[in-house]
């Protein structure tokens, strides 16, 4: 929320479709496994309409970039990078591309690096999973839309650990949740044996008592 407050009243900051989607990535990841999950849709309300933006607007430009993004190989996704300098195309994509590519101040942040990534997961998982050949990838995009190499290359390997910390910790809270669930089932049933004990006395205790 901070950076994209600080990004709002930027000169140079400007709307683009690819940064909603990497800000829809982000808030969807790293939202993952909050609960109620009725009030993730109140807190995205909430984060975007604090900006004065449009929530809807975000989702929809991110869902149209994510599905074409699905239509096409890496290469097709780089290739259409490559000519953006030159080409606005005739689609939603390469419309995106261009605009960057030709905006010499144009203003990037750690949340359009998460939508460019994104649009890499949903092209090809496993090639976004390659750390070598997505530094390549990393290098086709800076290059061809103008983007500081380093920053983008440093803002998603911190991303990537970042996900993966957040997985790690949500594994150990379900493994701790599970565990403390079954010491809750055990006390319970210990409890239930001692009260049905109690309430059936043994052969001996009746004698004694006769």
């Amino acid at each position: 929320m901070v950076e994209m407050h600080l990004l709002s009243v930027n000169v140079d900051f400007k709307y683009d479709p690819i940064y909603a989607l990497g800000v829809v990535t982000a808030f969807d990841r790293f939202m993952q496994g909050y609960t109620p999950e009725t009030d993730k849709l109140s807190i995205w309300a909430a984060l975007i309409g604090a900006q004065e933006s449009d929530p809807n607007q975000y989702r929809a430009d991110a869902t149209a970039l994510e599905a074409q993004a699905a239509s096409l190989a890496v290469k097709d996704l780089t290739d259409k990078a490559k000519m953006a300098q030159e080409s606005s195309g005739d689609d939603p994509l390469q419309s995106c591309f261009h605009a960057i590519a030709n905006n010499p101040k144009f203003k990037y942040s750690r949340l359009l690096a998460i939508g460019l990534y994104t649009l890499l997961e949903k092209s090809d998982a496993t090639a976004a999973q390659d750390s070598e050949g997505l530094k390549t990838i990393l290098s086709d995009f800076s290059e061809a839309l103008r983007l500081p190499k380093d920053k983008l290359v440093k803002d998603l390997d911190l991303y990537r650990t970042n996900l993966e910390k957040v997985a790690q910790a949500r594994l150990m809270v379900d493994e701790m949740t599970q565990a403390e669930r079954k010491k809750r089932e055990q006390r319970a049933a210990q409890t239930q044996t001692a009260a049905s004990g109690s309430k059936n006395p043994s052969k001996d205790d009746q004698v004694s008592d006769s």
